[in-house]
């Protein structure tokens, strides 16, 4: 799936969130979708295929990738267990104008961080950052904020960013023509949806419409909202007590026979199993 996130990651004084994805993860395939907020991802075991803004990578283990705000990205696991952290950016500013302008123009977007970092010791720092937030303790807040800031200082002094205009190219078009599309498929899911549909949307072809999202995301648009709504049918399933029938019709499957039959090809095992998980 693709959509613009709203959720609020952390605490209100904490705005940072530390996610373990493993199968059982309902969230495990990362949708495609942006958000105000920066993540970074980092691989403990297994591969992961990682597209941000229409560019692909594959995470190895040990491997961490930064994703700016705004970026569209999603990802396939390939017996992967990897971890996420999402994290509001301008709870980092220090009133000070020194460190604030940098933290705005990544703000903007007016600059960019690199993606896939490969200086050594910006990397460790990123892991060090995901070691204190398992912590989760008294004081670790005091040191992930303290790593931020160093990690930040080393970004910054070794140049591992661009500017917005270095950036810019005719793919920005073609990702804000998929953030109109998700936006549609994430609002509409449970409601019959055909190809035209989303087409019209797009402002395409159907024909074309298909090619475009198939090399924008890598997969199928029909594909692409059978995962949404399976993702949304296992949310139901660990955070409700509804029956798997009412659950297949709330997401957008009209025979339960098919909604069984689709959430297993994505899943491994039923709905009823799922939930016993």
């Amino acid at each position: 799936m693709i959509y613009n996130e709203l959720k609020q990651h952390g605490r209100e004084d904490f705005p940072f969130a530390l996610y373990k994805m493993t199968s059982l993860h309902p969230k495990y395939e990362m949708a495609f979708h942006w958000h105000s907020a920066l993540e970074f991802i980092r691989v403990l075991e297994g591969e992961l295929e990682l597209t941000l803004d229409n560019q692909p990578y594959v995470l190895k283990s040990g491997e961490v990738a930064l994703v700016n705000s705004e970026t569209v990205h999603g990802a396939t696991p390939r017996d992967c267990t990897y971890e996420c952290i999402v994290f509001n950016l301008s709870f980092l500013k220090t009133n000070n104008r020194a460190c604030d302008g940098f933290i705005d123009d990544l703000l903007t977007r007016n600059t960019l961080l690199c993606e896939r970092p490969q200086d050594r010791g910006v990397v460790e720092l990123v892991h060090e950052i995901f070691e204190e937030m398992r912590l989760d303790c008294e004081g670790s807040s005091f040191s992930v904020i303290g790593l931020f800031h160093k990690l930040l200082g080393e970004i910054q002094k070794k140049k591992l960013y661009v500017s917005h205009l270095q950036a810019a190219s005719e793919n920005e078009k073609k990702v804000v023509k998929l953030k109109i599309v998700l936006k549609y498929m994430r609002d509409n899911f449970a409601s019959d949806m055909t190809l035209d549909d989303m087409s019209a949307v797009a402002g395409l072809s159907c024909k074309y419409f298909c090619k475009f999202f198939k090399k924008m995301t890598g997969t199928t648009p029909v594909n692409y909202l059978m995962a949404y709504r399976v993702e949304r049918a296992a949310r139901k399933l660990l955070n409700s007590d509804l029956s798997v029938t009412q659950i297949a019709f709330d997401c957008g499957f009209n025979d339960l026979s098919y909604f069984i039959k689709t959430f297993k090809s994505f899943k491994g095992v039923s709905p009823t199993d799922y939930r016993k998980l």
